[in-house]
């Protein structure tokens, strides 16, 4: 059914664009996004929920102002769920930290706002939110602004954190100080003026002195030999490499220590998990009706009712999706009325009058009021369904090599199987996937099933005008049709859903609409009233005469009789690919 009915993908492209999902997503954090594509696959039989959900939506329509506060703290907001995983499971980093202490950081005034609202529910979850002060103060107190992504290189945690580190880091720059100014003092104590300090990762810490003032070296600088180049002597002094250790050794154990600390204070965010959790689901939530009133707000949606007496009355029933590609002026809304004694809406009318798209929308109204949405309508009272099962086309299973009809009759027996007095069963002209008469009898004795032993609400659309005379027959079986007005040949589609039947097919006029060739229209004029003539419908349904005459007028070509002579079993491999390429040979010649 979602993709028969396009709820989060459309059946054309697999794409999101032109799918309900399209329509409804609103939303402003990613679990948002991922809990309205859940509601939309699930929607609710409780009624409880849903006026919940509808009475939050309502708030926030009649508060602009909360609204759009409301907008400017979920935009602040991260995933949730996924730094929760992520630090769950080990794989975390400085980032993932300072994204959820920025996330925190707006909770307390969400809390404030829905607490503001006055509503009983929002209200209720604004005291539900644990606004986790503990958490948010010990990452800001602890991570810098701007983490590298390593965090076994240093650099993560923020000074004032940790008295040792602080100690360490403020070591190792005393001592890196100390060595840059060596250079000034050691020049000015030797009066050596080309001596230089560097540092390699082999020897660490040297000074060196060209070979041009090796001379002026005297025994009292304490100068040790460390290494002879081509142009120079490298020194080392004791006070040098104690240095030295200082500031290498603290930098060793601070990247160390930070890395220890950025452990511990994962482990004490891990403490939270649950609560993070629980926090990330109340955003989603408010994130969802947050945008489901949007919804509303931009499209005109109302706030339907709910009764239990299996009634479905709705005025001016739009589908969205095509009205937001189409515009209001291209859009024709149409009413529903499904009551006790009219179960069963039998609907005709011409192709391309918009039959389908009249049980779509009828769908989509129904989840949306089940999932606690307004709905595209002027006025709708519903009662709530359990199951819809749609068997609208244009999805046929064709790569997997089921014929349409066998995916139809697949699809009804499911519905027929798995559906209740109070589900909703939508079939699109179910049936004509095979010969006419075959289509019809299949059409009429699903059409009868359904009315005296399921008694589900239904919507069964064809192009069988012959089965419009089953309202005398089955008393919860109404008549609808799809309104089409003819003037001088030529034919205007209303879409407009009307009661009673139509009493022609319009299969001529859309293909003249489709710009057939206006000889081969006449043509099919012309057969059309002989078959009227006749009466076909008189005719005992029989059909076996049609195949006879086709097969004796097909006479067996060479390449049939040829296979017919072969015996596979018989052949070598190189045998029978000889024989394929020579098949495929005259079979290019025969073109």
């Amino acid at each position: 059914s979602a993709l028969n009915l396009e709820l989060t993908r459309t059946v054309r492209s697999d794409d999101r664009y032109g799918s309900l999902l399209w329509i409804l997503d609103k939303t402003l954090t990613a679990m948002g996004g991922r809990l309205l594509k859940n509601y939309l696959v699930r929607p609710l039989q409780d009624k409880e929920e849903i006026y919940k959900r509808q009475e939050i939506i309502a708030c926030l329509l009649d508060n602009y102002f909360i609204r759009q506060d409301l907008s400017d703290k979920l935009k602040e907001i991260y995933d949730l769920a996924r730094l929760v995983g992520r630090i769950g499971y080990g794989n975390t980093n400085g980032k993932d930290l300072i994204q959820l202490a920025k996330s925190l950081e707006v909770v307390p005034a969400i809390k404030e706002l829905l607490i503001s609202t006055n509503n009983p529910y929002l209200v209720k979850l604004g005291e539900e939110m644990k606004d986790l002060r503990p958490v948010y103060n010990l990452i800001s107190s602890s991570i810098v602004e701007n983490p590298p992504l390593s965090i076994k290189e240093g650099g993560i945690i923020k000074e004032g954190y940790n008295s040792t580190l602080d100690e360490l880091k403020k070591a190792s720059k005393g001592g890196k100080e100390w060595i840059s100014n060596l250079e000034a003092i050691e020049r000015e104590r030797t009066g050596i003026k080309g001596l230089k300090v560097g540092f390699n990762k082999v020897f660490g810490f040297y000074i060196e002195i060209t070979k041009s003032y090796l001379p002026q070296v005297k025994e009292e600088f304490g100068y040790e030999r460390k290494q002879t180049l081509a142009a120079a002597e490298r020194f080392i002094t004791p006070e040098l490499k104690e240095k030295e250790q200082l500031v290498l050794g603290a930098e060793d154990k601070a990247i160390k220590l930070e890395y220890e600390l950025f452990l511990a204070i994962k482990e004490e965010v891990k403490k939270f998990s649950e609560d993070l959790q629980t926090l990330g689901n109340q955003i989603a939530y408010l994130d969802v009706l947050y945008s489901l009133s949007e919804v509303a707000n931009t499209y005109n949606f109302i706030r339907p009712t709910f009764n239990d007496e299996g009634i479905f009355d709705v005025k001016e029933c739009r589908h969205p999706v095509i009205e937001k590609v189409l515009g209001h002026q291209g859009y024709v809304p149409n009413d529903v009325n499904i009551d006790k004694d009219h179960k069963l809406l039998l609907i005709t009318g011409p192709n391309m009058g918009g039959k389908s798209t009249y049980m779509r929308q009828v769908a989509i109204l129904v989840i949306l009021a089940q999932i606690g949405s307004y709905v595209p309508a002027k006025s709708a009272n519903l009662s709530i369904v359990d199951k819809i099962f749609t068997r609208i086309g244009a999805s046929d299973d064709l790569v997997s090599g089921e014929s349409t009809f066998m995916v139809e009759m697949k699809e009804a027996e499911y519905a027929i199987r798995e559906a209740t007095e109070n589900s909703l069963i939508l079939f699109d002209e179910l049936g004509r996937g095979t010969a006419t008469y075959d289509g019809m009898a299949l059409a009429q004795a699903i059409l009868e099933y359904v009315h005296n032993k399921i008694k589900a609400k239904t919507m069964f659309s064809t192009h069988y005008h012959e089965l419009t005379v089953l309202d005398k027959k089955l008393k919860r079986l109404k008549n609808v049709h799809v309104s089409a007005i003819e003037e001088d040949g030529k034919i205007t589609f209303l879409h407009k859903v009307k009661n009673g039947s139509v009493d022609k097919s319009y299969g001529i006029h859309v293909a003249s609409l489709a710009g057939l060739p206006k000889d081969l229209i006449e043509r099919s004029r012309v057969i059309l009233r002989d078959f009227e003539k006749q009466n076909v419908k008189e005719n005992k349904y029989t059909q076996t005469s049609l195949f006879d005459e086709v097969v004796e007028e097909q006479k067996e070509n060479k390449i049939e009789k040829e296979i017919k002579n072969i015996n596979p079993l018989e052949m070598t491999p190189i045998e029978a690919i000889n024989f394929l390429y020579k098949l495929k040979q005259e079979m290019k010649e025969n073109k």
